[in-house]
């Protein structure tokens, strides 16, 4: 689903826009550097019918499409269990290619036991760190966030961003979590103006700038001695066995 499909996609109810900037790729890409809008894919953690995961990845889908951003929301009904099924299952092809797709990542999970929910865990399990020479998650930007049912806590965040330095992805500082959940949506499914909003709307706009920040140098900032050595050494291996064939 594109962000842009969302009802009212363009309609902020808990926004005051007098004091809304957005983010200008102009002040962050270099001269000669990409210029299409930000390429930002959501995941939420709750298949229930109200998901204050998935209202909560809606009101953010709905923030970077304000942004400039061109986003995508997956949907995890049908993803099978990791390892449950091959990787060729169209539910795990649409997840990967999504992640290939995009430059930034948003990870919203609800806080179930203390942890994130498996739900959540299967989507990040199902992209790998690499795929060949492609690494779906390598050098993109990410943003978390939670929601609980009851009192403020950051069980979720603090694991999401454990999973984000796995996936060697760059976490953004800012995160959210909106505690006691059913209180802060409306019947529509819109979030209600409060500090928790603003929140959000911080951590997208955050989002925003880190991504056009490094995403033209994230081949250049994930580039590591130890890969390089690796594959400079495979290469003399290969040549020398070349030559000794000869």
């Amino acid at each position: 689903m594109r962000g842009r499909d969302l009802p009212d996609h363009d309609v902020f109810p808990a926004l005051d826009e007098r004091f809304l900037l957005v983010p200008d790729w102009r002040a962050l890409v270099p001269a000669g550097g990409v210029t299409h809008p930000p390429r930002i894919l959501l995941l939420y953690g709750s298949l229930r019918e109200r998901s204050y995961s998935r209202l909560l990845a809606f009101e953010a889908a709905r923030l970077l499409e304000r942004f400039g951003c061109e986003t995508r929301i997956f949907d995890p009904a049908g993803l099978p269990l990791p390892d449950g099924a091959p990787a060729s299952h169209p539910k795990v092809q649409e997840l990967r290619d999504l992640s290939n797709w995009s430059e930034g990542q948003v990870w919203v999970s609800p806080e179930r036991h203390g942890a994130i929910s498996g739900i959540m865990k299967a989507q990040i399990d199902w992209i790998p760190l690499s795929v060949g020479a492609v690494r779906p998650t390598q050098g993109r930007t990410l943003a978390v966030m939670q929601v609980s049912g009851g009192s403020q806590s950051f069980n979720a965040v603090n694991t999401l961003r454990l999973l984000g330095r796995w996936m060697r992805m760059v976490t953004i500082p800012n995160q959210s979590s909106v505690p006691k959940a059913f209180q802060e949506f409306d019947e529509a499914g819109r979030m209600k103006p409060s500090p928790l909003y603003e929140r959000v709307v911080d951590v997208m706009e955050e989002l925003v700038k880190f991504t056009l920040l490094t995403r033209d140098h994230s081949a250049y900032l994930t580039s590591r001695y130890s890969e390089r050595r690796a594959v400079g050494l495979k290469a003399e291996s290969e040549a020398s066995r070349l030559v000794a064939s000869i």
